[in-house]
């Protein structure tokens, strides 16, 4: 085990097999007695099963035994299947003798099982607002820098983007404006995404001890993400590198020849393979985070944990980001509308581009936006954590090493 708390090394868990029962230390649960037969009209057994393991219906269940106290106050009965000794008790709701999800421990933000999507929703937005302390400040602090940085270059890049209102403007006007925007774009992209690689780093600290239930403060998870956060800077440039190489294969040679149908024949390829490759090393992140690891060693975790999860990681993925955009949306429109009636002239102005380029047109939409970041960035981190934890415990059993590190004794043994 590294020095990250509760997790465990790369590799040190079989990740192509799903929970394997008989390395986490408990034993197989006894298959059920047959039913007795019934001697008379129907009526309640004498033997009623503990609370929460109902027995199916018109069996008899075995007497109860004597359920030992949790040790740690979550709850928790050590040595059942719950704690991760058969797990096909997980997989779907009411499994052998069992009504709907078995009872877990939770000693932070997400029962210590295989998740459902509700939970990692759950879990993210419950970090949030337990751990707004450490969370809100980390968002609102990038958001606002990079807000106002892009303010800043939008304000003085962009002064001749007015083009538009000129219909004598010349080739080299046009050109100078287009370059004069694309440059801006370029440079706000960039400081966006130095941004978003410190929030994620910063967050999955957060989100990782969210989940022991252990508290974090904001100097605490930059001094746990700090020395990897060139390593992160590296993934992510390398993820956007790989992404423009392989649009350049796909779709240069149509350009080049100017073979319209092979340029979008190249589009149509590139555009399911950018999705695909992003979904096969959407988990890179936390597990570099995590597991303090190399770039390309991240890029194998991940795909080893998407596999055969592709379809589920994917419409998890794209669910967050389509809640993310809508909650992003209502929270920037009214600056939007604001900025285009009190600062920027008008819809006449706006069509013209005469009033694009005040200072009222663009701080009241970056307003809008630092507020938006503020909320949206940390769920969607969380919830990219919260799949690689999940994806985790159901491969690997990393519930009985985060049991452990929450200081839950004895889960996952029979010993008592």
């Amino acid at each position: 085990m590294n020095d990250s708390p509760g997790w465990a090394s790369p590799g040190s868990s079989p990740s192509d097999g799903e929970r394997p029962g008989t390395e986490s230390g408990a034993q197989q649960p006894a298959a059920p007695e047959q039913p007795a037969q019934p001697t008379g009209g129907p009526k309640w057994s004498a033997e009623q099963p503990p609370p929460g393991q109902w027995s199916s219906p018109g069996t008899t269940p075995e007497a109860p035994q004597a359920q030992p106290q949790p040790t740690s106050g979550w709850g928790q009965q050590p040595g059942g299947p719950q704690a991760g000794g058969n797990g096909s008790q997980y997989g779907y709701p009411g499994g052998p003798g069992q009504w709907g999800h078995p009872a877990a421990a939770k000693p932070g933000v997400i029962p210590l099982r295989p998740l459902g999507l509700g939970e990692i929703l759950d879990g993210a937005v419950a970090t949030m607002r337990t751990h707004w302390r450490s969370v809100l400040p980390i968002t609102l602090v990038v958001a606002t820098v990079v807000q106002i940085i892009s303010v800043i270059v939008q304000k003085f890049m962009l002064d001749d983007i007015t083009f538009a209102a000129n219909p004598d403007a010349g080739p080299e006007e046009v050109l100078d404006s287009l370059g004069s925007t694309l440059g801006a774009s370029a440079v706000i992209q960039f400081i966006q995404a130095l941004g978003t690689i410190v929030v994620t780093a910063m967050l999955t600290m957060v989100f990782s001890r969210a989940v022991l239930g252990q508290q974090s403060s904001v100097s605490g998870a930059w001094r746990e993400a700090r020395p990897q956060l060139l390593r992160l800077i590296g993934l992510t440039l390398l993820l956007a590198l790989g992404a423009v190489l392989l649009g350049a294969v796909l779709i240069l040679p149509g350009a080049l020849t100017d073979n319209i149908g092979l340029a979008l024949l190249g589009v149509f390829v590139w555009l399911p393979l950018l999705i695909w490759l992003g979904i096969k090393f959407s988990l890179a992140s936390p597990a570099l985070m995590l597991e303090k690891s190399s770039v390309f060693k991240a890029f194998a975790r991940s795909s080893k944990l998407v596999k055969n999860t592709w379809w589920r990681i994917f419409g998890i993925t794209i669910l967050t980001t389509v809640i993310a955009f809508f909650i992003s949306a209502m929270i920037v429109a009214p600056f939007q509308i604001l900025s285009l009636l009190a600062f920027s002239g008008g819809f006449d102005a706006l069509e013209d581009g005469t009033g694009m380029n005040t200072w009222g047109a663009l701080i009241a939409p970056a307003i809008g936006l630092i507020i938006a970041q503020t909320i949206v960035m940390p769920f969607q981190s969380g919830v990219t954590v919260l799949l690689y934890v999940d994806q985790r415990i159901r491969r690997e059993g990393l519930d009985l090493e985060l049991a452990r590190a929450a200081g839950l004794e004895n889960y996952g043994t029979t010993g008592g």
